[in-house]
């Protein structure tokens, strides 16, 4: 498969299943968007090989560690064994890519293969890092940036984002027996991972998820000077990009933290109306 062809497979997986990502993507010149897609089809293929619901635990091991193996071999130029990998070695070499993030985002993987269970916010930053951060990072250097700064913010734009995907998959997961709530913050305000799985939304539940989303609240603001140090060309992306994420943290607290019940989400018209917001003068 030629580099454009595998540009062009990527560019499909990430149009059909980056929900969110996608749309900040469209944004960018030719050469980030297919570079964006690129490392997304990586990332999805991760998950996907850990969620295959066709493979026992062992088989799903050993499917990413193979995985893997194939990562080692691309970065090093090997690209045939994958649609994925020519389009994912030229764009790591095009921006600099470091390679130990896509080891990290495979780290990641790996925690959710079995039951998980975080006992402090420490655990959940971590896993937040492996999951999140390191994407970020990754997207940082396709972005493009002058300051060390940029590297540390978009480490806590990522914690933002996936605390917010936690937040509102808090029953599914938990009827997965991913428990990332940390087990501090339950007890804290007397909820039960009984009650996550059935669903019952008291105030004990919207007292923790109002402290949770004030957590992840925090990671935004904290990270916002992130767009002021990357390339003035890919400023609108990354806008976007947090604005629909804070644009589903903000309907999820207008909900009353009905995560347990129904299923929160932006929608294509709303993330379609924050993209035409994105290309405003500022």
């Amino acid at each position: 498969m030629t580099v454009a062809q595998s540009y062009q497979y990527c560019e499909r997986i990430a149009k059909a299943r980056a929900k969110n990502f996608y749309y900040s993507f469209l944004l960018l010149d030719k050469h980030q968007r297919g570079a964006m897609c690129a490392v997304y089809a990586f990332m999805r293929h991760c998950d996907d090989l850990s969620d295959d619901p066709g493979m026992d635990l062992s088989k799903r091991w050993q499917a990413i560690a193979e995985w893997r193996l194939q990562l080692d071999r691309a970065l090093a130029g090997e690209t045939d064994a994958h649609a994925i990998w020519p389009a994912f070695h030229a764009s790591v070499q095009r921006y600099k890519i470091p390679h130990r993030y896509f080891h990290e985002m495979i780290d990641g993987v790996l925690s959710d293969l079995e039951t998980v269970s975080i006992r402090t916010f420490e655990e959940l930053y971590q896993y937040c890092y492996r999951v999140a951060s390191v994407v970020g990072l990754t997207v940082v250097h396709i972005f493009g940036f002058r300051s060390t700064k940029a590297l540390i913010l978009a480490e806590k734009c990522g914690i933002a984002f996936q605390l917010t995907n936690i937040l509102r998959d808090v029953r599914e997961d938990a009827e997965m027996g991913r428990y990332y709530i940390p087990e501090e913050d339950l007890a804290r305000f007397g909820v039960t991972r009984e009650q996550l799985r059935a669903g019952c939304e008291d105030d004990r539940f919207r007292a923790l998820m109002r402290f949770e989303a004030d957590r992840a609240r925090s990671y935004y603001e904290v990270s916002a000077p992130l767009l002021d140090l990357i390339s003035p060309k890919s400023r609108r992306s990354l806008w976007a990009l947090r604005a629909i994420y804070m644009k589903l943290l903000d309907k999820i607290e207008r909900s009353g933290y009905s995560v347990l019940t129904k299923r929160i989400s932006v929608s294509k018209s709303g993330k379609i109306a924050l993209l035409l917001r994105a290309l405003l003068p500022k």
